[in-house]
């Protein structure tokens, strides 16, 4: 094995057992006496897991793969658990807004990706942006930033894991660009606009009607005219592919997803959170897999 899969391999290890030992309500980092770092969901809490190595201790908001963190409300633990962490990581972008209510007026140290997106790489309207490979690396490199400075004796260790994060979201973008470049402009369609980046980097054409994607945005139902538009699209295989949310299921997209079945169409399924027994980067890479042999 050569040395940089040897080391793959165990950011690897370290990226799985860290998401195995996620919990709702983790142990506070002050009975250990190392940093405690809070995260709205399980997704952004296994990359500040990968960050965070054996030096601080990372828990979850939300861990089950069926919530809606658009719909959350913080219990009083939770509430308690944010307040007393030493750094707080969240989407924003109104996706889990109930973190940021509940450290509203509160001097805390926080990660919010995408208010770093849009400082640094470019202001874009959809809050999903755990799909895009280019802000969760500046999510990483912020956690390791704050560690550092709260824990400056670990700095060296939180710099190294997160940069040996970074080098494994590679795999998710050699994937994506093989399909850019082999089926170039793929049209698709989604329930939701959730792996709007996905579908970015992957060169694709997302022909889901404006008016629908707007009312699922705003959680209102679609009109009838949005919902036949797009159920045309699937029925008359005008696209290729259908990406399903299966978090967010109702019976419109129900529908789309039984119709694009009967129309021989391959349905991708997308989740909001991390499966359980998998970590970031495999399950972004499965994700862009998935899509690229649907697609092919």
């Amino acid at each position: 094995m050569s040395p940089k899969s040897a080391r793959s391999a165990l950011v690897l290890a370290m990226g799985v057992a860290a998401a195995a030992a996620l919990t709702a309500c983790g142990g506070s980092g002050a009975d250990s006496g190392k940093p405690s770092v809070v995260a709205s969901t399980n997704v952004w809490a296994d990359i500040a897991s990968t960050v965070a190595g054996p030096d601080a201790e990372v828990s979850s908001i939300i861990t089950d793969p069926a919530a809606d963190p658009h719909s959350h409300e913080t219990s009083a633990a939770e509430s308690a658990q944010l307040s007393d962490a030493d750094l707080v990581v969240y989407n924003g972008g109104h996706y889990d807004e109930f973190v940021a209510k509940a450290i509203e007026g509160r001097d805390k140290r926080t990660v919010e990706a995408v208010a770093a997106r849009d400082n640094e790489i470019r202001n874009d309207s959809n809050e999903h942006v755990w799909y895009d490979m280019a802000t969760v690396a500046l999510v990483a490199d912020r956690i390791s930033d704050e560690l550092a400075q709260i824990d400056p004796a670990h700095a060296q260790g939180y710099a190294d894991r997160a940069a040996q994060f970074t080098d494994r979201l590679g795999q998710v973008g050699a994937s994506t660009d093989r399909i850019a470049a082999d089926h170039p402009g793929t049209p698709v369609l989604q329930t939701e606009p959730l792996a709007y980046y996905l579908l970015q980097d992957a060169g694709t054409v997302d022909r889901t009607p404006r008016d629908y994607q707007e009312a699922i945005e705003q959680e209102t139902d679609p009109s009838p005219a949005a919902v036949a538009a797009t159920r045309d699209l699937v029925a008359g295989k005008q696209v290729a592919v259908l990406i399903y949310n299966v978090q967010t299921e109702d019976k419109v997209g129900q529908d789309l997803r039984a119709t694009a079945r009967a129309a021989g169409i391959p349905v991708v399924e997308v989740t909001e959170t991390l499966p359980a027994g998998m970590d970031f980067v495999t399950w972004q890479t499965q994700n862009a897999r998935a899509l690229a042999d649907a697609i092919g």
